[in-house]
């Protein structure tokens, strides 16, 4: 596979799933491990330009794909807008759900998404968040779409 624009190749017991290989044989500790059944969204990752929930993957599975982590979305630029808005309005506090809600608004922002707060409540609403209440980082979704239409 290729994580992060680097190929590497491993062997890995075959019922590992994605996100626990990411941090536990690779050091790419940015993605969070939750809930272990896909509700929460703290595993969140790109995987073949979808975003999946690396907790319900298999690590076998991602076998000749490319896989980006929160770590190679910042690296590469791709949330630094989002980051920035994240930190104006204060849509984080612990940052366990952050790398999660980031993979999942910039998915959302990149599709094209509006900056109607009820429609980024309804993509984000897969990912769990028990500090902000989600009100900041809605807004802040929101600000990093209507900058770009503004600009």
């Amino acid at each position: 596979m290729t994580v992060n624009g680097e190929r590497i190749s491993r062997s890995v017991p075959v019922r590992m799933n994605l996100v626990d290989f990411l941090r536990d044989e690779l050091g790419l500790t940015g993605s969070h491990v939750g809930c272990e059944h896909g509700v929460c969204g703290a595993c969140t990752l790109e995987v073949g330009g979808s975003m999946i929930r690396g907790c319900l993957m298999l690590a076998v599975q991602a076998d000749g794909q490319e896989v980006v982590t929160i770590e190679g979305l910042s690296d590469t630029g791709r949330i630094a807008a989002l980051q920035t808005a994240f930190h104006q309005r204060n849509a984080l506090q612990c940052g366990y759900c952050t790398p999660g809600m980031l993979a999942s608004a910039v998915a959302y922002v990149e599709s094209g998404g509006s900056a109607d707060r009820t429609a980024i409540r309804e993509y984000i609403s897969g990912n769990y968040c028990r500090c902000t209440g989600y009100q900041a980082i809605v807004d802040a979704i929101a600000d990093v779409i209507e900058g770009r239409e503004t600009a």
